[in-house]
């Protein structure tokens, strides 16, 4: 479901050492944060060609044919949910390593202590499913489905759905050969020279882009609170003689109980992202806009936490405000709804998850959009259809939150109205920012309204309900979610 109909998935090309070269437009913070998978299982799996009359042995070394599972956020991830696939590409001799392609996708259920893997409650890794930093998957090309069902069954909150995630798995494999052919049909069109070199040169182009786009920028800097109380800091200072910029993280708060801790990884993708999104080029995202940036994050903080951190809302939430800090701290941007109002429920036979849209944040001479996924988020939304076909739900009202936009010269994004009526008791979680905390605007602009959520049950009740929040929902409630609008630009109304 998430896959196919959310095109929660993301898929990459990557030089031999792991830089992103290319990608599909899917899920930027997938993109930004592949190459650290890549890299990892580069260093766990190093290459190594086999010796004169073996034929490579079935040791930890990468050969032609292998492909590794991974999804551990201290190893390139971002959240265990979201499993990567990866698959060397050698030469037509299977001696020399050349390129790697990659894909991303969230899975329904990875394990964990609530179904859909998505817990509001986590306090530590392992309670959010099944963790790896590297698992061989196919070598020789064949598909080592023990292995991943032993991995899937390996966790003290085991996966609920094997058989659901097997499939995925398989799918992400053939996506991977895909990009493996092509690759090869490219070297014989163009020669095996031809095509590094330009892996280069893109590389190369996008670097140019960001320097040129550096002379135009000014410092700046930004403090922006989560709900909770802790708080994100980022200062960004240009070097524009050495064409360079240093983006500096200090102050941010100390990693936290809690699950909003976002890896490394996530705030890289946050940076690549914003600096590309400024780009006036129409240039692939790659790793070579990261090349004139230096990113300091303080270890132990909230941006670069310590295992065994939690960190499921790191990537879905923490990230977002990552993007409306470093856009407030260049003056660009008004804040955007700054949550992906992440609603999850199920029970042993159904798990699913959404991400909901709302208000994007207004610029200097734009107003923000409406009813959008923003940011870091791409994803879609499960055809109502679909989704009351396949899970005991039904959707009453799916409709845009009128005036909850920031005012200004140019007014944010409006957010939206959804509620869903429980045909069957299910446990459900509600991952979101930005209830406490509007989104905040910029030159003189107001903040867009915070999100809202509540329950309506059956027998009259009503319930009010945080941001981060685990709950059960009985046959006939309904769940409603209003989701934050956009803070607006400019201070003539």
């Amino acid at each position: 479901m998430n896959i196919r109909e959310r095109l929660d998935f993301s898929c990459a090309l990557f030089d031999v050492r792991g830089d992103l070269i290319a990608n599909a437009p899917h899920i930027p913070v997938h993109l930004g944060s592949m190459g650290d998978s890549v890299r990892a299982v580069l260093q766990a799996f190093p290459p190594r060609p086999p010796a004169v009359g073996e034929d490579g042995g079935g040791g930890p070394h990468m050969r032609a044919g292998d492909a590794y599972l991974l999804n551990s956020p201290y190893a390139g991830g971002t959240h265990l949910p979201d499993i990567t696939v990866v698959s060397p590409v050698f030469d037509g001799k299977g001696e020399q390593l050349r390129y790697f392609v990659a894909s991303r996708a969230h899975h329904a259920d990875v394990g964990g202590i609530s179904p859909g893997s998505m817990p509001a409650g986590s306090r530590h890794i392992d309670e959010e499913g099944c963790r790896s930093d590297g698992l061989l998957l196919v070598r020789d090309g064949r598909f080592l489905e023990a292995e991943a069902r032993a991995w899937l069954g390996g966790n003290p909150h085991p996966a609920r759905n094997p058989e659901q995630n097997i499939a995925d798995l398989k799918a992400q494999v053939a996506a991977n050969a895909l990009g493996q052919r092509l690759l090869r049909q490219l070297e014989e069109e163009t020669g095996e020279a031809a095509v590094p070199a330009y892996m280069g040169f893109v590389q190369d182009n996008a670097e140019a882009a960001v320097r040129r786009l550096l002379g135009e920028l000014r410092d700046g800097a930004f403090e922006l609170e989560l709900d909770e109380g802790s708080r994100i800091r980022v200062a960004v200072r240009i070097d524009r003689a050495a064409g360079r910029a240093r983006i500096d993280f200090a102050g941010t708060s100390a990693q936290q109980p809690g699950n909003l801790n976002a890896p490394a990884s996530i705030a890289h993708s946050a940076v690549l992202y914003v600096f590309r999104a400024l780009l006036r080029e129409d240039i692939p995202l790659n790793a070579g806009v990261l090349r004139p940036l230096d990113i300091h994050l303080p270890a132990g903080s909230l941006l670069n936490p310590l295992p065994p951190a939690a960190v499921v809302a790191g990537n879905v939430e923490t990230s977002q405000n990552i993007v409306d800090a470093l856009l407030g701290a260049l003056g660009r941007l008004a804040a955007s709804q700054g949550s992906m109002n992440n609603f999850s429920f199920g029970d042993g036979r159904h798990q699913y998850y959404e991400t909901v849209c709302g208000g994007a944040g207004a610029g200097p001479d734009f107003a923000g959009a409406s009813a959008v996924h923003s940011h870091m988020t791409n994803s879609r939304l499960t055809d109502v259809e679909i989704l009351e076909q396949q899970f005991p739900v039904r959707v009453e009202r799916f409709a845009l939150r009128r005036g909850s936009g920031g005012a200004g010269s140019y007014r944010g994004g409006d957010g939206v109205v959804r509620r869903l009526r429980f045909l069957a008791p299910m446990h459900a979680n509600l991952l979101a920012l930005r209830r406490r905390v509007a989104p905040f605007g910029l030159g003189g602009g107001e903040a867009g309204l915070p999100g809202r959520q509540w329950i309506e049950r059956a027998d009259g009740g009503h319930e009010d309900l945080p941001g981060i929040a685990a709950f059960e929902l009985l046959a006939g409630d309904v769940f409603v979610l209003e989701t934050p609008g956009g803070g607006g630009y400019g201070g003539d109304p």
